[in-house]
């Protein structure tokens, strides 16, 4: 992992108010870990009722994947300047979907989603250049 990355993962903690997050690529494990500064509150000493539902669009984030750039090169989200975009955050994808494109070499690239979820935020603006590895959208299973 390169220090691009590592950032992208420090500001998904922020963002989503995640306090730990753990990450496995290529035999390397990552944990971050976020402190508040306000202390956790010590465990009840009697069971407390289960929580109640929180609503769907409400529920805290699991689990996110992400798709990553699998060449250096220049990240498009569309085919043409005026197209729309392959995918938008909130989009579901299908395993295999084209997500954008990236050019290198003079050559695009298609950039496929590698597995079924919902878009939950692009991490790459339009025309930017990207690294190999480097995370272009975060997904939710």
């Amino acid at each position: 992992m390169n220090v691009r990355e590592i950032r992208a993962l420090l500001e998904l903690l922020r963002e989503y108010g995640l306090s730990e997050m753990e990450i496995e690529r290529e035999g390397v494990r990552l944990r971050l870990r976020r402190e508040t500064g306000v202390p956790a509150p010590p465990p009840p000493l009697t069971p407390s009722p289960p929580p109640a539902a929180v609503p769907a669009r409400e529920a805290p984030r699991v689990a996110a994947l992400t798709v990553d750039a699998p060449m250096v090169g220049t990240f498009y989200r569309a085919s043409a300047p005026d197209a729309q975009p392959y995918v938008r955050e909130g989009d579901v994808v299908k395993k295999g979907q084209v997500v954008g494109i990236i050019e290198a070499m003079k050559l695009m690239n298609e950039i496929e989603s590698t597995t079924p979820g919902r878009i939950v935020k692009v991490l790459v603006d339009n025309a930017q250049p990207v690294e190999y590895g480097q995370p272009l959208f975060l997904l939710e299973p």
